[in-house]
């Protein structure tokens, strides 16, 4: 009899729910991430956390900061550290362009998921936005509240 696993081999591992809430995302852009063994096996295992983190260049590239994929646990003498910076993998012209966006006042590059895509890579989906502000935020729960409402109504009526 086969063995169940708990790995994950493809889809998601970690999103960012409240990215959309606190930012007007304008475009999104899918990135490899350069990591070692234990973080992939990690990964595989769901233990990954990208809420408190952003993308940001350094060094004329773009790096994954304040992402955190736990230790995997029985791997002896490879550990790795959580929360590294973790450099992305972009096409030069992608990199080039996104890298002007951010030095323009405002914008900014945050996580939104990262998952393993058909062939089993490790991914990260990465949306460039401006930060909301507290009017904007309220405009967004009347909006989704009056969506509900709305729903109920027309289910019910």
């Amino acid at each position: 009899m086969a063995k169940q696993s708990t790995m994950i081999s493809t889809g998601t591992v970690a999103k960012n729910r409240k990215a959309h809430f606190n930012y007007a995302i304008e475009e999104t852009v899918e990135a490899g991430l350069i990591l070692t063994g234990a973080e992939v096996k990690s990964l595989r295992q769901g233990r990954a956390s990208i809420n408190e983190s952003y993308a940001a260049p350094q060094d004329g590239a773009l790096y994954l900061l304040n992402a955190s994929i736990l230790e995997y646990g029985s791997i002896g003498y490879m550990k790795h550290t959580a929360a590294r910076p973790r450099k992305l993998l972009l096409h030069k012209k992608e990199l080039k362009r996104l890298m002007g966006a951010v030095a323009r006042k405002g914008y900014t590059l945050i996580p939104l998921e990262l998952y393993f895509n058909a062939r089993g890579i490790a991914k990260i989906k990465i949306g460039l936005g401006v930060g909301k502000n507290t009017v904007d935020r309220r405009e967004d729960i009347k909006k989704r509240d009056w969506d509900r409402e709305k729903r109920r109504l027309l289910k019910g009526g």
